[in-house]
């Protein structure tokens, strides 16, 4: 019978097998066909024959090129049999794997995609985006196409050459490395025979951080133009107790405790990224084991991640009576929330940014002054104070205080030393006495 020049259409992913007929074996020349049916075009099909010695070709699509594109693998046998058999034992080698194989051919680009789809289960969702843009715009485009086993240290610095020419400051430079050596440490972990050599590039070095902490009068004057707003004591948590901006926009009035006079900080305000960008009926991208509350679209009270995140703090006399007033005047959150937007919903970063910005605007103005602006050699014009430095403002007056180092650990919550779980039973005498001083210095007396 004459070999078949046409495979049959099977179920999509399972692949076809086809014989590869060429002139080279005996095969006569492809013709001009019938024309398609949908474009009209004539088709090139090779007429039926016999005796080719053409090899079978098994064929399947799965992961994609470096350049995005699909990826087909191929396998060759003698007979359509043994074409088959071995397409099968090709796909449970790559697809039942859960990616690439590990072969001495896997490029950067088809583990990178492979990784992704790996950690976005395991990374937060932060994490996992600064993960995704860091292959995308750097990795994948200065080494994508290169070989995981032909990897050298000059691939790593040549990633890094490209964003230091784009003018990444280090601290993205540092970032990116740190994700690619996390790539290329999961791919050897996974069997890929990645060079140690190059797991040993050192990450480029850190400049001088380009955060500061506020001078002491502008702090002062900053508290002293917040007391005339109702919302005085959000500025008070952040410039004399060091909360985060996650921290306090996700603080609910449950979480105070008047009575005891402590307050306790166990989980932020974040925004979650959809599935599908910008499509809200994807849902989120949620990892395994992460503790999210949905409050309104994308916003959620999420838990804090690390342990020492969890902490308790003491409420001073001030502080506690700005709260006190500012419950009676604040808006009406359906989630108990203590600083929401105007409308009672979560309130958005930004807003809380541009407020803190108007703060210091106001306190320029008062002193004759258009603006006032910190001088950043990174910002000619100047820039703003970020409301992050005012934590670096608490930390810096916790240690003129001569305030014990376990202590500020403790209020600024980079160690644990409060467990939530003891909350009945926490002892908070060294942090509030280590916080009047701050209150003192900051002129906040009760």
């Amino acid at each position: 019978m004459p070999k078949p020049t046409v495979a049959k259409r099977g179920v999509y992913g399972d692949g076809s097998v086809y014989p590869e007929c060429d002139i080279r074996y005996g095969c006569p020349p492809v013709e001009d066909g019938p024309p398609h049916p949908r474009t009209g075009k004539p088709t090139r099909v090779r007429p039926p024959h016999r005796n080719c010695k053409a090899p079978w070709v098994g064929s399947f699509t799965h992961g994609f090129t470096e350049r995005g594109n699909p990826r087909r693998h191929k396998v060759k046998a003698a007979t359509e049999s043994k074409a088959r058999a071995r397409m099968r034992a090709r796909m449970a080698q790559v697809i039942d794997s859960g990616g690439a194989a590990a072969n001495g051919k896997t490029t950067v680009k088809q583990w990178a995609d492979d990784w992704l789809e790996i950690v976005v289960q395991t990374l937060r969702p932060q994490s996992y985006t600064s993960a995704c843009s860091s292959v995308r715009k750097w990795i994948v485009p200065a080494i994508g196409q290169k070989r995981l086993t032909d990897l050298m240290p000059a691939d790593v610095r040549k990633v890094m050459n490209k964003m230091r020419e784009a003018g990444l400051k280090p601290s993205s430079r540092r970032r990116t490395h740190s994700v690619l050596m996390q790539l290329l440490k999961a791919a050897r972990a996974d069997g890929h025979a990645v060079p140690a050599i190059v797991l040993e590039v050192p990450a480029p070095p850190l400049n001088k951080p380009a955060r500061t902490d506020l001078p002491l009068d502008l702090a002062v004057e900053m508290l002293v133009v917040a007391a005339e707003q109702p919302n005085a004591s959000r500025w008070v948590a952040a410039l004399m107790q060091g909360i985060r901006q996650g921290e306090s926009l996700g603080l609910c009035w449950s979480e105070i405790d008047f009575d005891r006079h402590i307050l306790v900080i166990s989980q932020q305000l974040k925004p979650l990224p959809y599935n599908v960008r910008f499509d809200r009926d994807s849902g989120f991208r949620v990892p395994d084991n992460y503790d999210a509350k949905q409050l309104e679209g994308r916003w959620h009270l999420v838990r804090p991640k690390t342990e020492e995140s969890y902490r308790i703090q003491p409420l001073l006399p001030w502080f506690e009576k700005a709260l006190l007033k500012w419950r009676e005047e604040a808006p009406d959150s359906p989630h108990g929330l203590v600083w929401p937007a105007a409308d009672g919903g979560p309130r958005d970063p930004k807003d809380d940014d541009q407020a803190w910005y108007d703060l210091q605007d106001e306190v320029g103005r008062r002193r004759g002054k258009d603006v006032l602006y910190y001088e950043d050699p990174d910002f000619p014009e100047g820039r703003h104070y970020t409301i992050h430095e005012a934590r670096h403002t608490t930390a810096t007056l916790l240690l003129e205080a001569e305030v014990d180092p376990a202590v500020i650990i403790a209020i600024l919550g980079h160690a644990t030393m409060l467990s939530t779980k003891a909350y009945l039973h926490v002892k908070t005498g060294p942090l509030a006495k280590a916080l009047k001083k701050v209150a003192k210095r900051l002129e906040l007396a009760a």
